[in-house]
């Protein structure tokens, strides 16, 4: 049973979503862009604690409320960690924070212009263990890199039958079909991925609902119809290599897409700063996205 408390909040709230997920290969870039350089750990779990002292830091800022920021996409380990003694999941929702966890184990080489979802073998077990810590919902991201429709359909298929398992397991899917905003196909893209996403949502039966986690889109207004489909429960941006700036220009030229940015939230924030830089700075970067995914302009 998906959590209605949860869900209205996140149909209904004010604000966006924070990308809190950053996994095994992107972790060291998301550390060098953080100031902590490659030489500063000497084993894997030595990497994934200093990650978790970032993510930590973030989440426990008095800045990331729930006032601003309705959500936040966990990775594994961050969920299943725990953040002042108690498990991340937990200060989330005592924060207003809706948490959602990133559960694709990466992609797929490309064939017909896309990269498809790796297998999720343990994924029945890992949705009972975000569904017992709390957990509201799930991401999966594929990639979509060419305007080819039997790339894009097969991965719209994937996204929804993996979204259905995890409908299943009474958590909300966030279904992630990346475009790639440096793809020379990027509007006809957009206009396929349109068009399979509509087809796929309409098959949905009973009282399905998905979360859709879209780029930008080249012509703004263009997923409109997705925003106002009685099967998405809310349509977010991904920030997809826009610096925050830009990033929030296209968004608030998209109605009813609110945001749900990594880097461009992140990208100022350091571990040399004292903590009062550190919430200024995160509080900064909250207030610009805030503005962006709730005040558009025409």
């Amino acid at each position: 049973m998906i959590d209605q408390n949860a869900a209205r909040k996140i149909a209904e709230g004010n604000g966006f979503i924070a990308a809190l997920d950053q996994s095994g290969g992107s972790t060291p870039k998301a550390l060098k862009g953080y100031g902590v350089e490659e030489g500063a750990w000497s084993s894997e779990e030595e990497m994934f604690g200093l990650i978790h002292q970032m993510r930590t830091r973030i989440i426990t800022s008095p800045v990331f409320t729930g006032d601003k920021v309705i959500g936040a996409i966990l990775f594994e380990r961050t969920m299943d960690g725990q953040a002042g003694g108690k498990p991340v999941p937990q200060v989330l929702n005592e924060r207003g924070v809706v948490p959602f966890i990133k559960i694709d184990k990466g992609l797929e080489d490309e064939k017909n212009g896309v990269q498809l979802m790796k297998p999720m073998p343990e994924l029945d077990a890992l949705l009972a263990r975000a569904k017992g810590l709390g957990v509201f919902g799930t991401k999966e991201r594929s990639v979509i890199n060419l305007a080819n429709r039997e790339g894009i359909a097969a991965i719209v298929k994937q996204q929804f039958e993996v979204g259905k398992q995890v409908l299943a397991a009474g958590l909300m899917p966030i279904i992630e079909p990346e475009v790639n905003i440096k793809s020379p196909e990027r509007a006809e893209a957009d206009q396929i991925l349109l068009e399979e996403l509509t087809k796929a949502l309409d098959a949905l039966t009973g009282d399905d609902k998905v979360m859709l986690k879209l780029s930008l889109p080249k012509q703004a207004g263009l997923f409109d119809s997705l925003v106002d489909h009685p099967r998405v429960l809310r349509v977010v941006a991904l920030s997809g290599g826009y610096k925050r700036p830009e990033a929030c220009i296209e968004l608030a030229k998209n109605r009813g897409v609110i945001a749900s940015f990594s880097r461009a939230l992140l990208e100022d924030l350091r571990a040399q700063m004292s903590d009062d830089e550190f919430n200024a700075s995160l509080g900064s970067a909250i207030d610009e996205i805030y503005t962006a995914s709730t005040k558009k302009t025409a």
